[in-house]
């Protein structure tokens, strides 16, 4: 075997483990990173199965990581966002990665689960792991089943419903970015649901909103207001970030910002139900 080989032929598998798990590009790699570590000291003639073998690892190494990071964002400066990650023709996500599974709203659901809860799910339910497999990357082999019952239901509860296909999506994305920039606050709030949410995360590093913004009028208000103050040589270009239509803002230092733009069926309408901005620079670092 050569571990090198083996552990790359695997690796769009393991990164989307541990991005789902942690919602973090920089973490993700950090924990590939340390299981490569860990696969490379290892006796490799020993193991049957690298794939699940380096999948447990990885699994353990983000729940780990999982747990140290969770503490941290409770009290992160404002909301708190996924990092964005490409998932258009030419992105970089792996096709290991499901885009209904990383979607922000679906990330932000995962965020409300306990570590354990969280790992056990996407385990379980994103990637079909069986419970023994699961019990042996927690190590809780007792309430595994428990957990991931405990995990569905909550995620049931809570996780987006009425998306759109991606074609729709994209041109109610397209009518509503040409509003924001022409200033066209009546044409903009058409465009949102009643109960739209724009949510901003500048990590406290860089000037965003602290709160969400709700109600399409006041979206639409605060999204113009932003748009008639460009950032001096800026750049932006259309994308696709989490399997969601997004903008891209680049300025002279790289990238400024990334805003998704979630469309969702309301009442027989397409509407946008949410925009997220990740301004944080370190949450665009990858990109």
């Amino acid at each position: 075997m050569d571990p090198l080989a083996e552990f790359d032929r695997h690796r769009g598998l393991l990164f989307a483990v541990a991005y789902e798990i942690l919602g973090s590009v920089a973490d993700a790699e950090d924990v590939l990173q340390d299981s490569w570590l860990r696969w490379s000291a290892t006796a490799h003639d020993e193991v049957g199965n690298p794939r699940a073998y380096l999948a447990r690892v990885v699994s353990r190494q983000a729940l780990n990581r999982l747990r140290t990071v969770a503490r941290a964002r409770e009290t992160y400066p404002g909301p708190w966002l996924p990092d964005p990650l490409p998932t258009g023709d030419d992105g970089a996500a792996d096709r290991a990665l499901r885009t209904d599974d990383v979607t922000v709203a679906m990330l932000l659901v995962l965020e409300t689960l306990a570590p354990e809860e969280r790992a056990v799910f996407v385990l379980r339910e994103a990637f079909g792991t069986g419970y023994d497999e699961i019990a042996a990357a927690t190590g809780r082999p007792v309430a595994t089943r428990q957990i991931a019952h405990r995990a569905r239901e909550h995620v049931r509860a809570r996780r987006p419903r009425f998306t759109v296909p991606p074609d729709r999506a994209r041109r109610v994305a397209e009518a509503f970015v040409g509003a924001a920039l022409g200033g066209d606050v009546a044409a903009l709030t058409a465009l949102l649901a009643p109960e739209v949410v724009s949510l901003a995360d500048g990590g406290g590093a860089v000037s965003a909103a602290r709160r969400p913004i709700r109600g399409a009028e006041k979206v639409a208000r605060f999204l113009v207001g932003l748009a008639a103050r460009p950032l001096p040589g800026a750049l932006t270009g259309a994308a696709e970030f989490n399997g969601l239509p997004a903008v891209v803002v680049r300025g002279p230092d790289g990238v400024d910002s990334v805003v998704l733009v979630e469309v969702s069926e309301v009442d027989g309408a397409d509407l946008v139900t949410a925009v997220y901005a990740v301004r944080n620079p370190e949450k665009l670092a990858h990109l």
